[in-house]
Order: C-alpha cells, then sequence, then structure tokens
C-alpha cells in the first residue's frame, strides 16, 4: 500500500469516526432532553396498573393521576380537562382510574371525588381530594393548568403546532 493509498484510507476513516460520533452525540441529546412523550390519557383497570405506572415510570416523568366515579360531580370535568393537558403537556403522563378499580375503593367515597394524584420518580409530590372545590362550579383545562401550576407540580408547557387553535376547543362545561 501506497502513502497516498493510506492517507485516503486514513482520511475516510476520520470522516466515517466523525459522522458516527456526531449520530451518537445526537441521539444522547434526545434521549437525555426530552425524556419520553405520551399521547392522551391513559387508562388504568386495576391497582396493579396503578402502582406499576408510579414505580415503573422514568425518574423525570411527573405522572397524574385522576381517581374519579361516574355520576359524581366534576368527574367528567376533569376528565376532559386532561384530555386536554395531554397535547400541551406531552413529558406528562395523564393517567386516570374508577375510584373502584384502584382496589382501595372504600378510601375513595364520593365526597372527596374527583381526586388528583401528582408522582415523579415513584413519590408522591401532591395528593388533592375533591380537587374541583378549587375551581368555579364551571372549569375548563386552564383552571386545571393554573392549579398544578400553582403548586410546580407541571414541567414547562410544551405546545407543539397548532397549539393555539387547539386551545378553544379544551373549554369544558
Amino acid at each position: 500500500m501506497s502513502a497516498q493509498e493510506y492517507e485516503l484510507i486514513k482520511e475516510d476513516d476520520e470522516k466515517s469516526l466523525r459522522k458516527y460520533r456526531k449520530h451518537c452525540m445526537q441521539e444522547m441529546h434526545e434521549r437525555l432532553s426530552f425524556g419520553p412523550k405520551f399521547e392522551g390519557v391513559y387508562d388504568l383497570d386495576s391497582g396493579e396498573d396503578f402502582l406499576e405506572v408510579i414505580e415503573k415510570e422514568h425518574r423525570l416523568t411527573v405522572v397524574v393521576v385522576h381517581i374519579y366515579k361516574d355520576g359524581v360531580q366534576g368527574c367528567e370535568a376533569l376528565n376532559s380537562c386532561m384530555d386536554c393537558l395531554t397535547t400541551e403537556y406531552p413529558s406528562v403522563k395523564f393517567c386516570r382510574i374508577s375510584a373502584a378499580a384502584t382496589g382501595a375503593g372504600e378510601r375513595f367515597p364520593d365526597d372527596v371525588l374527583p381526586a388528583l394524584l401528582v408522582y415523579k420518580a415513584g413519590e408522591l409530590l401532591g395528593n388533592f381530594l375533591a380537587v374541583t372545590q378549587h375551581f368555579s362550579e364551571e372549569f375548563f383545562a386552564t383552571d386545571v393548568e393554573a392549579f398544578l401550576n400553582e403548586y410546580g407540580l407541571l414541567p414547562e408547557k410544551e405546545c407543539g403546532p397548532g397549539a393555539d387553535e387547539n386551545e378553544a376547543d379544551c373549554h369544558v362545561e
């Protein structure tokens, strides 16, 4: 192999190595900077599902769990608000579970519903029973968002394209 051929191969190797390093750095940056993304509200069917979502979620992910019961005032409206908040906070995992499905239904009588529990890294950060008492009779996703932000429980807002258009759709009566 001539010196000229050796230099060409060496140059190609260095270019390939730089390209590979750049690709690896991009992947690492994406994983560390943004974390997992979620779409929609996750319905939990059992107490086991509830524990699993809290214990096994990424340590940087905020998990908001709505405990509800059909027919209890405010539960349906809060469900709709959470549907709207998922589009603005894709890094937050929003979940809902019926009080009966938790396996501890007796701990959630109608007068403490709807309840919102907020977790991060398996730790309970917020426990709000009868959460709708903090809102007016008619409340919207922006009211729930402001409430959670008041306690510092939501990360920076992540608005995607068309977020302003969707905001009007997120009002619940």
